[in-house]
């Protein structure tokens, strides 16, 4: 038996922390959750004395820790024998553009940090920004068309992909990206998902705001 806490960040703000827990949901594994407030007097020493990397996420199974948010993918894949696709190839691109995701987007992260319950924000649209929203949307289109007849997610079934992508959907939906096509179906369906509903709704439930991630009000 595994014993799993995830240590988390603020709902509302902290990408890094949704994207392993949506997909340890989404893989059946029962965990505890911590949640630590970001931004907050104690917020440095608190997290320090989970992870001394002084980051969340942080994933324990009793001993064990694993403070990467693809780290922990990859450690809750294994555990529970699923969450990449089956195809080599199509487990091969879904790895590709989860690291992707992981490595990239600077300007898109800057630009429109993710704010959970918000809606409506505008900001000024820059050619930069622009670039990754069109590289996001290539990407969303080439995954479901190549390999996802089998279901609704990016490779079909659900998997780390769509894991790394949760924060990306909000931050389209804060902002209001104009997608088109097979892009605009994949984000309204990743919008629609019960479990991010679950996120979303204790979001709104934080009494927390961090001013600094309060963008385009």
């Amino acid at each position: 038996m595994h014993d799993l806490t995830l240590v988390i960040g603020n709902r509302n703000y902290s990408s890094w922390s949704l994207r392993p827990w949506i997909l340890l949901r989404h893989l059946d594994l029962p965990f505890r959750t911590i949640e630590v407030r970001l931004d907050a007097p104690h917020s440095k020493r608190e997290i320090a004395s989970w992870n001394p990397a002084g980051r969340v996420p942080l994933l324990k199974d009793g001993a064990l820790a694993i403070w990467d948010s693809l780290a922990i993918a990859e450690y809750a894949c294994e555990l529970a024998a699923r969450g990449w696709p089956r195809d080599r190839a199509a487990r091969a691109v879904a790895r590709a553009v989860s690291a992707e995701m992981h490595a990239g987007f600077a300007v898109l992260r800057a630009a429109w940090p993710m704010n959970a319950r918000a809606t409506g924000r505008k900001t000024p649209m820059t050619p930069a920004l622009a670039a990754d929203i069109a590289r996001i949307e290539q990407s969303w289109a080439d995954c479901r068309g190549r390999f996802g007849s089998e279901g609704p997610w990016l490779f079909g079934d659900y998997s780390v992909a769509d894991a790394m992508y949760a924060p990306v959907a909000l931050r389209f939906r804060t902002y209001g990206a104009a997608l088109g096509g097979e892009a605009a179906h994949y984000l309204a369906h990743a919008l629609a998902d019960p479990i991010l509903g679950e996120w979303m709704a204790a979001a709104v439930g934080e009494p927390w705001t961090i001013e600094h991630e309060e963008v385009g009000r």
